[in-house]
């Protein structure tokens, strides 16, 4: 089945515990994208700079990743620069939108067939220009955060009502809902609009609603968190990537697509950038899926 992102790459500047990484690859969608394309292939729409790097375009399409909807504009790739305390608490230090100021997606008309279409975090106004052009029958998926929260609500309640799921932080999820406890907030936000809701909790774990099931999973434990950009869209990469796989986003397949993007994120924080993701086969992916399952069998 295809699946398609709409969001930007970036270059990244990373500094944690464990060290320091300058210009990196990095952006919501390129994780998204590489993380979703151990599954099968996936269709990037996104704008970057003049300064984009062809070492990096080659990385994405020798991965599958079909970058026909990806723009080239006059001006800078968006950068971000962040610090990880000792507590891997992110301190932002610049973000320069450059030209993904004002963005707004045009979706190929080869693209508008997509069956699983991710929304990386953006201006909900992107969103909605994206939703606007696709196929009713696409199960869409959402990803947000607390600028958007705070300062555009009335479009991003707009979103909310159109995609099918909405993959949050815990944080995130309490601010849209006003809800100190992360189960209510969850039941409110499918009173937006989406049939389900995933919300993150870093290392502790998934929770899952719909209307008609509560599924909960642990994070897959990881020894060292060299980094941890791009977990959340290494996880979403490894959710979508499965159900566009499979082709079918019931009960049955979400619950294994939880423990997929767990699976993801574990190897993407274990290196800066993209290396962690680099270094592993889809073998290896199963591999620790497996031992995921095996971790977390109830002995009856």
């Amino acid at each position: 089945m295809t699946l398609l992102a709409v969001g930007s790459p970036a270059y990244d500047t990373i500094e944690t515990p464990s060290g320091r990484a300058e210009d990196v690859l990095g952006g919501a969608a390129t994780y998204f994208a590489y993380a979703a394309s151990f599954f099968g292939p996936v269709r990037l729409v996104g704008p970057v700079g003049t300064d984009f790097r062809d070492a990096d375009r080659a990385l994405l399409t020798d991965r599958d990743v079909d970058l026909a909807g990806l723009t080239t504009k006059p001006g800078e790739t968006f950068r971000w620069s962040v610090r990880y305390g000792k507590d891997l608490k992110a301190t932002t230090l610049e973000t320069h939108l450059n030209v993904f100021d004002g963005y707004l997606p045009e979706i190929p008309k080869t693209f508008r067939d997509s069956r699983f279409v991710f929304l990386a975090n953006s201006a909900p106004a992107m969103q909605l220009r994206a939703l606007e052009q696709l196929a009713s029958e696409s199960f869409t998926v959402m990803d947000s955060m607390d600028l958007w929260i705070e300062e555009q609500r009335t479009d991003l309640e707009r979103v909310l009502r159109r995609v099918d799921m909405v993959i949050l932080n815990d944080e995130e999820a309490r601010a849209i809902t006003g809800q100190s406890s992360l189960i209510k907030a969850g039941r409110e936000l499918l009173n937006f609009g989406p049939s389900f809701v995933m919300v993150k909790k870093g290392e502790h774990g998934t929770f899952l609603w719909s209307r008609g099931f509560f599924f909960a999973a642990p994070a897959y434990p990881v020894d060292t968190v060299v980094d941890p950009t791009g977990a959340g869209d290494s996880f979403a990469g490894g959710v979508m990537g499965y159900l566009a796989r499979a082709g079918i986003a019931d009960e049955q397949h979400l619950r294994r697509a939880v423990i997929y993007g767990s699976v993801l994120a574990s190897f993407c924080v274990e290196e800066f950038s993209l290396e962690g993701l680099k270094r592993i086969s889809r073998a290896e992916v199963d591999a620790r899926y497996q031992e995921f399952l095996r971790f977390t069998a109830h002995p009856g």
